[in-house]
């Protein structure tokens, strides 16, 4: 059996670390919010990394075409799906950045874009950046796609684009085959391009099963745009892609230049060999994710009782209804840097950061986000405190 790669760092090293999530917060507080992972890199990864720097190779980003073949190859083990367009995949420099492009390329200026909410909170800031407007189509009490909340939102504000999340962020729902056969159908019916991010999609654990939006029938003139990220601990080395249906191939292959030059050479060297060779890696990665999951619901229930949880189809993020906790939830929705109700209390009294719900849009006000990508050390601390700041 192959260890958890969540035991192999203690608390002290972890705190050396000089990214976002352990850096943000003093170092009383348990860092259990921003999605990066407590782990090692797959040594594949590792592997060329060192590689590169000993070869002194850290110029301009090359190998856009080997990264989208080992996307390719990937599909075609873990989902049977033959479906990559390699020729007319266009690298990006990460998945929120290829969205906006693909925005640009599909809508005007001043048109409307569906998500559905409580959604991850750049689905709001990229796309009003980029001069769209957000229509929100609220998921269902279950966390999932609510089927006549979207048709509604297609049918009332006539809407360019729909982008979704699959896993979404933050229920961790994986959408089914039959739900995306139903947003495929409705974005047919009323004429409306879906972009997709997939990011968390090598990241389905068990009881669920991941479906493409690509492989689906219908969705000849969507995109997807993911990368090896997630699921591989990879967000500061930068590279991503864009990869369409037939009906879209056109699209993309209008997609300018120099956005290429945007990823980062390290980043495509990284996701390219975590696509190859990093498999091993990540099946440990979701044996230790799955038993974490059940952890946080034994904890919850011993030390938050009356918190909702439902366990998440995929993803490590753990989304926690507290308003039976009565903490309250004043913040504005969508200001991501802001903490409030639960959140707050959490990070004041028991010294554990989690993200806020609020941030998540309609929908997110009193819940929290929580980060279970850790030692189960860290996580048994962290949910114990919780739990003794009880109003």
């Amino acid at each position: 059996m192959v260890d958890s790669p969540f035991e192999q760092l203690s608390v002290d090293a972890l705190r050396r670390r000089t990214s976002l999530k352990w850096r943000t917060y003093p170092p009383d507080v348990l860092p259990l919010w921003v999605a990066e992972m407590d782990v090692l890199p797959a040594e594949p990864v590792a592997a060329v990394l060192r590689q590169a720097l000993e070869l002194g190779d850290t110029g301009y980003p090359s190998g856009a075409r080997a990264y989208a073949e080992a996307l390719a190859g990937f599909a075609r083990r873990r989902w049977g799906w033959d479906g990559v367009d390699v020729d007319s995949a266009q690298i990006v420099p990460d998945v929120m950045l290829g969205i906006v492009e693909v925005l640009k390329l599909v809508t005007e200026p001043g048109s409307s874009v569906v998500v559905n909410t409580p959604v991850y909170p750049p689905f709001f800031a990229f796309t009003e950046h980029a001069d769209r407007r957000v229509v929100g189509a609220p998921l269902g009490t279950d966390g999932r796609i609510d089927v006549a909340a979207l048709e509604a939102a297609f049918r009332d504000t006539a809407p360019a684009a729909f982008l979704l999340a699959n896993p979404h962020n933050p229920t961790g729902a994986v959408h089914t085959v039959d739900e995306l056969v139903a947003v495929a159908a409705l974005a047919r019916e009323y004429g409306v391009r879906v972009i997709v991010d997939e990011i968390h999609a090598p990241l389905v654990l068990p009881g669920a099963t991941f479906t493409p939006y690509l492989s689906v029938d219908g969705t000849e003139d969507a995109f997807v745009v993911t990368s090896a990220s997630k699921a591989w601990n990879l967000p500061g080395v930068k590279a991503a892609l864009a990869i369409a249906g037939t009906a879209g191939a056109d699209d993309l292959r209008r997609m300018p230049e120099e956005v290429s030059h945007g990823p980062s050479h390290f980043g495509v060297l990284a996701h390219t060999a975590a696509y190859t060779d990093g498999e091993p890696w990540l099946n440990a990665l979701l044996a230790a994710l799955a038993a974490n999951r059940e952890l946080v619901g034994r904890l919850l229930a011993e030390h938050l009782p009356t918190v909702g949880y439902t366990p998440p189809d995929g993803t490590y993020l753990a989304w926690l209804d507290c308003r039976p906790l009565g903490f309250g939830d004043d913040a504005t929705p969508g200001a991501v840097a802001d903490v409030a109700g639960p959140a707050r209390a959490f990070l004041d009294q028991s010294r554990v950061a989690l993200s806020s719900g609020h941030a998540f849009g309609p929908g997110g006000g009193g819940h929290v986000r929580l980060n279970f990508a850790t030692s189960q050390a860290i996580l048994t601390e962290a949910v114990t405190r919780m739990g003794r700041v009880l109003p």
